[in-house]
């Protein structure tokens, strides 16, 4: 964590593989200072070739560095650092292959330098007296903070500090550094006024602007890490995570161990304030809203379990699944599949029946509006916790530093611009050479950045690789439709009548199964897909290469694990046509169609599926194993090179050094963003909004998962993961978007579920419309039409059956009889049906927007609470700095 002298700081490590050079001058450990002359420092020196500095980048570029051109640039790159003030500690090289780390620290004037550039606050000698509402509402405060007390998380408060006497809270007001009046800031050492995430963060910003001009130009240390002229680049953690000492000697990484990393504090909520102090705001932003997402699960969860229990204690005296389960109606029903299937009974898909009433009863469409309410009611109370973390974090003045940060060119696209650069001399070069004997002058200025056409072929790419895709993905759903159809009628043949009667349950559970795993493969592969495809777009800055990222990985991520669900929701059965008049697949085979109960419990099965069989393997397999065996890998790749040249350096006895905490933190995996972690709980989100009318135990199974998945998480940040940088934002982006645009279309989709996929509105329309007492005795046979079995084409009515003397065979649809003149034809039952689904989608669409909205209007985006200690605060501070400047 320090220098070799045990008093500077590491704020910074770099590293790079040392390999065997030659025509190379040898360097010995130096540990620079900052004011040791450039020239000092050294050159490396080819040999035969020489490099003019500040020369045209680009004459002489190649697309792979050699080991001397790499040296030289580190070279280069290093005096630029030390000429923008920081210290540099090198190990001692050697010629042998292994891992060199070079430690940068930032002295007290470059720190308090950049401190005031960037603007941070510092805490002032003034404090702000929080205090306390009175009367009812003063109660109810301190009930809620006693009843809270159990579930915070045992880490000290940053801002907020109690009187021992007066027992008063104070806030500490913060104003933007200033060198010139250190007198206005509560400063105890320059050492510790700026914390370990702070410090690294200025440094990163000073490596990212340090240009390097031999041999190539280039700037930032993103460039040379895309170039391999270093490995990596990235701030320490503070030491174990692993506390040895008394409690309160823990650094911040021990207080995030026990009491985050945890899985014995799942109980208590997650300090947000630390994991934003050692991670920063990005990181802090993404467990703070998830830890929100998850605090409001609880309720839609604990109505979800009730509307699941109503459908239990009432499934009993539901009339059509009693009427489904009467063996004395005698109900037989048209067979499954051409020639091989049998006719069957109703009453065998009385177990069925039963389950689909658990889901899709009167309580559903309730718990459906409520959730509709729900989604707004969580976007709104997201973007209040949000204003209330701007405050407390010091984020409502980052404009600047973002527009600073848009400015900063991706490698990639700097290497694309060099490139251009490089043709346009190469052409004007031919232009002058032919211009030059008739005496002709010609100049062209040089691009300061990509045009249209050179972005063309990216767009194309894109486009025709979407598309592919898209038929992928609607190929995949189509290839398990078919499977199913084949092997209803596969297993149809076989002569057992129990393995006959229970081929439709497992025709459908191993393709279910099967859909899982066709969405878990094709989701790792559409995210490797999506990477790819935004690299081919050339995106100018980092921030626009997210958000094309995030919007192309959502896009066929979520295509890939709702089109399943999509289509049986509101495809399956669809188009199968009728008895005597189906429509055929491949020339033999059958549309699939629904259960006379409804597609409903399908769909209930396959959302709970997918779901939770992706949550399961995400969770053990590519968020905890995989982690840990590249963890292994790399640890046994770095004992193979240590090895290596123990076995080279034989003759020379080299004394190790002790394993420092760079060491360990390389080891670590480097971290990826927290593009993913969105990614996977966003498309949570949709699995829990878009169709909970059909499985309203969605919400628990997602708050169960979520509670681990934050301690998952954690282990993983804290112990798994290199330390990243502490990345400045104001909120958590195009992430709040997308999130409304679920809300938004769940309310269309649930419409959607509830009048054509369960039995609601057709159960509504008979026992108001045709039952002759007002109740629902008769629907089961109301619901089902008449096909006379003389009416099968040749071929296609059952060789052999078990069930003699059927004249007339049912099916589930809304057709005339066969002894009606138009028989076979759609009846006036469809179409009074068919209305009443229109209009319910009609009403359900826009209460429940009308509801959403009502409620984002009466819960302000800000609390009135914090506006009026925001007003306070800037008062006191006004107050405070003027009395000093009279001072």
């Amino acid at each position: 964590l320090f220098f070799s002298d045990g008093r500077r700081k590491v704020d910074y490590i770099l590293c790079y593989k040392s390999k065997e050079r030659r025509a190379f001058k040898h360097r010995l450990s130096i540990s620079s200072n900052g004011g040791i002359p450039l020239q000092s420092l050294g050159r490396w020196e080819a040999e035969g070739e020489t490099v003019e500095a500040g020369g045209p980048a680009g004459d002489i570029e190649d697309s792979k560095l050699t080991e001397e051109e790499k040296a030289l640039m580190r070279e280069d790159f290093e005096a630029g650092l030390v000429e923008a003030g920081l210290q540099i500690e090198r190990d001692k090289e050697n010629n042998n292959q292994g891992q060199t780390f070079i430690r940068l620290h930032i002295p007290w004037p470059i720190l308090s330098r950049e401190a005031e550039l960037q603007k941070i606050k510092v805490a002032v000698k003034k404090k702000c007296e929080l205090r306390k509402r009175t009367g009812i509402a003063g109660l109810w405060d301190s009930f809620v903070t006693k009843v809270n007390t159990p579930f915070q998380p045992d880490t000290p408060d940053f801002d907020t500090h109690k009187d021992s006497e007066t027992r008063i809270h104070f806030k500490t007001l913060k104003h933007p550094f200033i060198r010139d009046k250190l007198h206005l800031y509560d400063i105890k050492s320059t050492e510790t006024l700026f914390d370990n995430a702070t410090r690294s963060r200025i440094v990163a910003e000073i490596i990212s602007r340090t240009s390097c001009r031999q041999p190539y130009q280039t700037t930032g240390i993103n460039s040379l890490i895309a170039r391999r002229v270093y490995d990596s680049a990235f701030p320490l953690h503070d030491g174990s995570f692993t506390r040895r000492g008394r409690k309160d000697q823990r650094n911040d990484r021990q207080l995030l161990h026990e009491e985050w990393a945890n899985y014995g504090v799942m109980h208590k909520y997650q300090p947000v304030d630390l994991i934003r102090k050692y991670f920063g705001e990005q990181i802090g932003l993404y467990f703070a809203w998830l830890g929100v997402y998850t605090q409001l699960l609880i309720p839609p969860s604990v109505l979800g379990i009730i509307v699941f229990l109503y459908g239990i204690f009432t499934v009993d005296d539901n009339v059509p699944s009693q009427e489904t389960c009467n063996d004395s109606l005698n109900i037989t029903m048209c067979p499954l599949c051409d020639g091989v299937c049998d006719y069957w009974h109703l009453s065998t898909v009385c177990s069925l029946a039963r389950a689909s009433y658990l889901f899709d009863n009167g309580a559903t469409v309730l718990f459906a509006i409520f959730m509709s309410l729900w989604a707004a009611c969580f976007l709104e109370h997201w973007k209040r916790r949000q204003m209330c973390l701007k405050h407390s974090w010091d984020l409502t003045s980052l404009e600047d530093e973002e527009e600073r940060v848009q400015e900063e060119l991706r490698p990639e696209y700097e290497e694309a611009l060099q490139e251009k650069k490089i043709k346009l001399k190469a052409q004007m070069k031919k232009k002058r050479a032919v211009t030059v004997g008739s005496g002709c002058g010609w100049r062209q200025q040089e691009p300061d950045s990509l045009d249209v056409e050179d972005h063309l072929s990216g767009y194309l790419v894109n486009v025709a690789t979407l598309l592919f895709l898209i038929f992928v993905t609607f190929s995949a759903v189509f290839g398990v439709a078919v499977y199913r159809i084949c092997m209803l009628s596969v297993w149809s043949m076989n002569p057992d009548p129990e393995a006959k009667a229970s081929v439709r349950m497992t025709v459908t559970t191993t393709g279910i199964i099967l859909n899982m795993l066709v969405v878990l493969v094709l989701e790792e592969v559409y995210g490797a897909i999506a990477v790819w495809l935004t690299e081919t777009e050339l995106p100018k800055t980092t921030e626009e290469f997210e958000e094309r990222l995030i919007v192309k990985s959502f896009f066929l991520k979520s295509m890939n694990a709702f089109a399943p669900i999509f289509y049986v929701a509101f495809f399956k059965g669809r188009f199968a046509g009728r008895p005597g008049d189906y429509v055929y697949v491949f020339g033999d085979y059958r549309m699939e169609e629904c259960a006379p109960p409804g597609c409903l419990i399908e769909l209930c099965i396959q959302l709970s599926m997918i779901m939770l069989g992706k949550q399961l393997i995400q969770n053990n397999v590519f968020e905890v194993l995989i982690p840990k065996l590249k963890k292994m890998y790399r640890t046994i790749q770095e004992e193979k090179g240590k090895k290596k040249a123990s076995e080279k350096n034989e003759e020379k006895e080299e004394e190790k050094r002790p394993k420092q905490q760079f060491d360990k933190d390389y080891v670590l995996e480097p971290f990826e963003g927290v593009g993913s972690e969105y990614m996977e709980m966003i498309i949570q989100y949709g699995f829990v909004s878009l169709f909970v009318a059909s499985f309203p135990l969605a919400p628990a199974f997602a708050l169960l998962n979520n509670v681990i998945e934050i301690r998952l998480d954690a282990a993983k940040f804290v112990t798994e993961i290199r330390r990243p940088d502490a990345v400045r934002c104001k909120d958590i982006g195009i992430w709040y978007n997308i999130l409304c645009g679920i809300s938004k279309f769940s309310v269309i989709t649930n419409a959607f579920v509830i009048s054509f996929t369960s039995e609601f509105v057709p159960r509504m329309i008979y026992q108001y419309m045709y039952s002759t007492n007002g109740t629902l005795n008769g629907y089961t046979d109301h619901s089902l039409s008449y096909f006379n079995v003389s009416d099968f084409p040749p071929g296609t009515a059952p060789t052999t059956t078990l069930i003699t003397g059927v004249s007339v065979c049912r099916y589930k649809d809304y057709r005339d009889p066969p002894w009606k003149p138009d028989a076979y034809t759609q009846s006036k039952e469809y179409w009074s049906v068919l209305a009443a689904k229109l209009a319910f989608v009609i009403f359900f669409q826009n209460l429940a927007m009308f509801l959403s909205m009502l409620v984002a209007w009466m819960i302000p985006d800000v609390p009135r609470t914090l506006r009026e200690q925001l007003k306070k605060e800037n008062m006191m501070l006004m107050e405070f700095l003027l009395n000093q400047d009279q001072e």
